[in-house]
């Protein structure tokens, strides 16, 4: 019996959730590709009908996992876009992890095409914070404040101290309050 006509998109779609899940947790090469197919229910043969390399796999993946998080935050009004992403149930992982603090030192290791997806996805979420217009000053606050978030959010999940990550999180989210524009 043949498969039917959406079982690869979902298929890929299954490799996709499970590699961003695993690379924001374990970075490129904390993750395999055993890993990603396990996880995600899959053989490994059934990899190669869907990306050409764990690079192309990890390209993909940053963009999945940054549309996963936006989705998240979508529907909510800026102030609380803010809050949401520097909350700590973020930075424990809890919830959506965004790949742009997740990821920010592991991918300036690898190559061309993974950079070229952060680069667009950090484009994005610049876009994103600006509200309207494309104005010097308000694209020069919509780049501090995504740096000011990602920034802070990045070296909030690598403090094994709660108090001080709350505290980097508690300055971000004051520097990066909208209202104060």
């Amino acid at each position: 019996m043949p498969w039917s006509a959406n079982h690869k998109p979902r298929t890929r779609h299954q490799i996709l959730d499970a590699a961003a899940t695993l690379f924001t947790h374990h970075g490129f090469e904390g993750t395999t590709i055993n890993d990603v197919m396990r996880q995600a229910g899959l053989t490994r043969g059934a990899f190669y009908a869907h990306f050409a390399s764990k690079g192309d796999l990890y390209a993909e993946a940053l963009r999945h996992a940054a549309l996963t998080s936006s989705a998240h935050l979508a529907d909510t009004d800026p102030r609380e876009r803010v809050l949401g992403y520097l909350s700590d149930t973020h930075r424990r992982g809890e919830d959506v992890n965004c790949p742009l603090a997740c990821l920010v030192s592991d991918v300036a290791q690898q190559d061309d095409q993974v950079r070229e997806a952060y680069t667009r996805l950090f484009s994005g979420f610049v876009a994103h914070c600006q509200a309207a217009g494309t104005e010097a000053p308000m694209r020069r606050r919509a780049l501090q404040q995504a740096v000011t978030m990602i920034g802070g959010m990045a070296i909030a999940r690598t403090l094994n101290d709660d108090a001080l990550a709350e505290e980097v999180l508690d300055a971000c989210r004051a520097l990066a309050n909208i209202e104060n524009a």
